[in-house]
């Protein structure tokens, strides 16, 4: 080999070392701090960049993006004595990297220290109960605090987030306890408060219940009054209409008789005192006699009177038990005058046709002057 070549090879080889020596590119997001001779020269920004070669060199690469910094638990003693540990969250940016590369040794570590000592500042004048409830309020004096001591350092904190507080086992269970009987507190009010509303309602409703029940009734009965009175006024008008004398109505009240003994309840029954008047009046009045004779008025008002005084010394007492003989006879006369009354009544109205009378007399005998 010729001896110049190895020469030519030796400087091509230096000057690439001194080129690539003299290039640095940095990414985006990154900062470069040079320092020429062991002092900082400048901070390199992302793109093409030229250095001196072996007078300048990299000293920090750091990066300026925002970034989370999560802290171990830490014991942090509360107002009211108690240990609870708390563990933050730091969300931090660095904004003069020359600042955060020479300022302090170890930002990172300085940042930890400074929120823990401001925990413990600020936590220190807060009971348990305060501590738990007042997360936003601790988060807020932190960032303060921390953004105003590592504004020196080339540092920003954007938000300092308290991550967990643990506070002891006795207090957790007693906190359980607690939390349990406010439910069990509530529940029992609201299982109250339902029985009451249901009871309440309840009432109401029966209330109401009575209240329509009573109405009903209420209007039945005047229903049912009415009617019966429609229909007495019906019969009324036409017993009057038809002008009946007192051989119907005699009828009809010896027709009624025998239902006075049909009742289960019944352990005796009355017979009442006019019984043989009606029963001789219905007989004397549609007898086989003619019509037209008879007996006059006096004749027959004096037979009425001795039927009457014979009727006072037979009959005796006006009630008869049921299961006497007399009793039993007294009905079957009843029986056998309704019959004959109903006889009577069709061969009256028979002979009634063939006189072309419209009516019977007006008055019965024995009534009286």
């Amino acid at each position: 080999m010729d001896p110049i070549v190895i020469p030519i090879l030796v400087a091509a080889i230096v000057v690439v070392f001194l080129a690539a020596a003299t290039v640095r590119i940095v990414p985006q997001a990154r900062r470069y701090n040079i320092e020429r001779f062991g002092r900082y020269r400048r901070t390199l920004q992302p793109g093409l960049n030229f250095v001196l070669p072996v007078a300048d060199r990299v000293n920090t690469k750091l990066d300026v993006r925002e970034q989370v910094y999560s802290s171990d638990p830490k014991p942090v003693i509360t107002e009211d004595n108690l240990v609870v540990n708390i563990d933050t969250v730091l969300y931090y940016q660095i904004t003069d990297p020359r600042a955060a590369a020479y300022e302090v040794a170890d930002y990172l570590h300085a940042i930890d220290q400074l929120t823990v000592t401001t925990l413990r500042n600020v936590i220190g004048s807060m009971d348990l109960e305060g501590t738990l409830t007042s997360r936003e309020e601790i988060n807020a004096r932190l960032r303060a605090v921390l953004d105003d001591a590592t504004g020196k350092w080339g540092i920003r904190v954007n938000r300092v987030e308290i991550k967990a507080i643990d506070p002891p086992n006795t207090i957790k269970e007693a906190m359980e306890k607690q939390m349990r009987a406010e439910r069990d507190k509530r529940a029992a009010i609201l299982h109250a408060e339902g029985e009451r509303q249901a009871k309440i309602l309840t009432a109401e409703g029966t209330k109401q219940k009575d209240i329509l029940e009573a109405q009903g009734t209420q209007q039945a009965m005047i229903l049912r009054a009415d009617g019966e009175s429609k229909a007495v006024e019906l019969v009324f008008q036409a017993v009057h209409r038809n002008n009946a004398d007192a051989k119907v109505l005699a009828y009809k009240y010896l027709e009624t008789l025998p239902h006075l003994a049909q009742s289960d309840n019944n352990t005796f029954w009355v017979i009442p005192g006019e019984l043989t008047e009606a029963i001789r009046t219905v007989t004397s009045a549609f007898g086989d006699q003619p019509s037209g004779t008879g007996p006059p008025p006096g004749a027959q008002r004096e037979d009425a009177t001795d039927a009457d005084a014979s009727d006072k010394d037979h009959v005796g007492a006006p009630e008869v038990e049921t299961n006497s003989t007399l009793a039993l006879e007294a009905v079957a006369a009843a029986d056998e005058a309704a019959k004959q009354a109903a006889v009577a009544v069709s061969d009256a109205k028979a002979e009634a046709e063939a006189a072309g009378e419209t009516r019977l007399p007006g008055r019965a005998p024995g009534s009286g002057a």
